[in-house]
């Protein structure tokens, strides 16, 4: 019974591994790279109790286990990569947000001052 426990425990640390590696190309949206670098991270733990309880049955199901585990640290890698891109991305927004209004305030400002200086002209 354990046997197949180990079994089961080494193929989703595999299928975490998987769908994190995969989860991580689609990160168009900064949710979905948040949720496969959660998914690769229960990988690699469940790596970890794979290899674990596969080092207690005989070595039954340690190739799976590690296999899960290395994908696990790569889809991880990948998926943080992501998440590090969205973060500087969106501090680059508003970066560029505070500057255009910066820009827009300076920019009336001088307007002001000149519709101040040569108003009297116009009229």
């Amino acid at each position: 019974m354990e046997n197949n426990n180990s079994n089961g425990i080494s193929i989703a640390a595999l299928v975490c591994g998987i769908v994190g590696i995969i989860g991580s190309f689609f990160t168009v949206i900064p949710a979905i790279a948040i949720i496969a670098l959660i998914i690769a991270i229960a990988g690699i733990i469940l790596g970890a109790i794979g290899m674990k309880n596969a080092n207690e049955n005989n070595g039954s199901g340690k190739g799976l286990a590690i296999a899960g585990l290395v994908c696990g640290i790569i889809g991880t890698v990948f998926c943080f990569s992501a998440v590090i891109c969205w973060a500087c991305f969106a501090c680059a927004a508003v970066n560029s947000i505070n500057y255009g209004n910066e820009f827009a305030n300076e920019f009336a400002n001088e307007l002001n001052d000149i519709m101040n200086d040569y108003g009297s002209y116009i009229q």
